[in-house]
């Protein structure tokens, strides 16, 4: 070490910053290298318009004039440390031109944003070595829409809450449909939540039964109370909710034309009309449980862990694990809920018994099954627990070549039908609608079922002349709504 040198005078190490190239220096351009400086990096920007050239350097940028689309002008910032080249002008075959020489002459390593006009030049551009392509016109869209859905989640959450101020004190009786499954319970738990929130007593009222053995296992762990529409009397309620069902009389203990004063769904109801003062049907959603949760959220109201495990829980049975009619939104509350729930009471919800009816009726399915081409039909019999067709109904959509299951029983009074599907070219809860009645049968594309009085077979004493009867006419009904002949293969 020299005489006099001292440690503490030994040079520091520079710290690499990275250096972002920006090529093209219009409306767009020009914004993100006003972020980027704002964010403290350091940035050259290209354009081939010397007065924006000039302009740029006397705010303080570095710019260079230059053709974007010219090797010559790309090759000067060879030998350049940089992390990111930004080819963002209007001109896509300039656009297109600077990707490839700036993969050329920069490498794989150096990440690359570029923008395009459509979708076509969009595909052309990653084709040539962009890491991401952005189309101003489709993110612009995109924002206002969220802007949009935001500024319509603020004002039914707005509206939601002013109904209830002017009902505080009275009853409020939350019916949710027949035989209700955890996203009805658990979207009716959260409206008896936010009522309560606003000082309304509210009562959860179902009719039929609980009868499936993980719907049983919702209701006994998360302690919810429900009460049987038996015993109560409609009048002594002073408003009616209606949740995960839209319309009263199909498939609740309802009057048909029954005024309501908030409906919550998110099955399709078509052209039906209701008389309710707040609706709000969703049926691009996957559950009812995410309407609710984003109510709970617009409202700000906190949500416990049983709440918010029933919730996910809603959502999780209703898009089958996010893999059935889920959208951005599902996923959204899902993620929001995630943190607050409940996971060892999560985890004894996913792995219940299965009872000794459950397994009869997935046995007298398959035993029982008539096959169409991709379609495939099976008359269980007489049945107790309506809950056990989906669950047959999923499991022999694992069959190979089968597209459609269509299962069905019968009960004292009622055809019971339950249907699942991945094909992409039928609308089941539009299938069973054209085949057994608009007021009869509803659901989603991969998911419907459907609820027929036995009617004139009900006169029919001996049992195996009705179960006939009624197999050759769901059948006949369901393959002329899709088109296809009776011929059993």
């Amino acid at each position: 070490m020299p005489a006099g040198s001292n440690d503490s005078e030994a040079p520091e190490k520079t710290r690499f910053k990275p250096v972002y190239l920006i090529l093209g220096s219009g409306s767009i351009g020009f914004a993100i290298a006003k972020e980027l400086r704002e964010m403290g990096k350091d940035l050259i920007i290209v354009d081939k318009d010397p007065q924006k050239v000039e302009t740029l350097r006397e705010e303080a940028y570095e710019a260079t004039e230059g053709d974007i689309a010219d090797l010559k002008t790309l090759k000067q910032f060879v030998g350049k440390k940089l992390s990111g080249v930004l080819v963002v002008s209007s001109d896509n075959d300039a656009n297109k031109k600077a990707i490839k020489n700036a993969r050329d002459l920069f490498g794989p390593d150096t990440y690359c944003i570029a923008r395009s006009s459509d979708i076509i030049n969009k595909q052309e551009m990653e084709k040539l070595g962009a890491n991401f392509v952005f189309v101003p016109s489709k993110i612009v869209s995109k924002s206002i829409a969220i802007s949009l859905g935001r500024a319509e989640s603020m004002m039914l959450g707005s509206k939601l809450s002013g109904w209830l101020k002017k009902r505080a004190h009275k009853k409020l009786g939350i019916i949710v449909h027949d035989n209700p499954d955890p996203d009805a319970m658990a979207s009716a738990l959260a409206l008896q939540k936010i009522a309560e929130h606003h000082e309304v007593q509210a009562t959860i009222l179902y009719h039929g039964e609980i009868g499936h053995q993980e719907n049983k296992a919702f209701v006994n762990l998360l302690g919810i109370e429900l009460h049987r529409m038996e015993n109560h009397s409609i009048e002594e309620f002073d408003e009616l909710a209606l949740v995960d069902c839209a319309v009263p009389g199909a498939n609740n203990m309802l009057e048909e034309g029954q005024h309501v004063g908030l409906i919550f769904d998110h099955h399709p109801v078509g052209d039906v009309e209701v008389d309710a003062d707040f609706v709000d049907i969703r049926p691009n959603v996957g559950a009812t449980s995410t309407i609710m949760t984003k109510y709970l959220q617009e409202l700000n109201i906190e949500i416990d862990s049983v709440l918010s495990t029933a919730l996910l829980y809603g959502i999780r049975t209703d898009t089958m694990d996010f893999k059935r009619n889920t959208e951005s939104a599902d996923l959204s509350a899902a993620s929001y809920l995630y943190p607050l729930a409940d996971h060892e009471i999560l985890e004894q919800l996913e792995r219940p018994s299965m009872s000794i009816e459950t397994l009869d009726v997935l046995g007298e399915a398959i035993k029982n099954r008539q096959v169409f081409g991709s379609y495939l039909l099976s008359n269980v019999g007489t049945i107790r627990d309506r809950d056990t067709l989906p669950q047959a109904a999923e499991y022999l959509l694992n069959l190979e070549g089968i597209f459609t299951t269509i299962v069905f029983g019968v009960s004292d009074e009622w055809i019971y039908i339950s249907g699942r599907s991945n094909d992409i070219r039928i609308n089941l809860g539009e299938v069973l609608k054209k085949a057994f009645g608009e007021n009869s049968a509803g659901g989603h594309s991969t998911a419907a079922a459907a609820q027929i009085p036995l009617g004139v077979f009900s006169g029919i004493k001996d049992r195996q002349t009705l179960l006939r009867l009624v197999n050759e006419a769901v059948v006949k009904k369901f393959l002329n709504a899709v088109g296809v002949e009776e011929l059993d293969e």
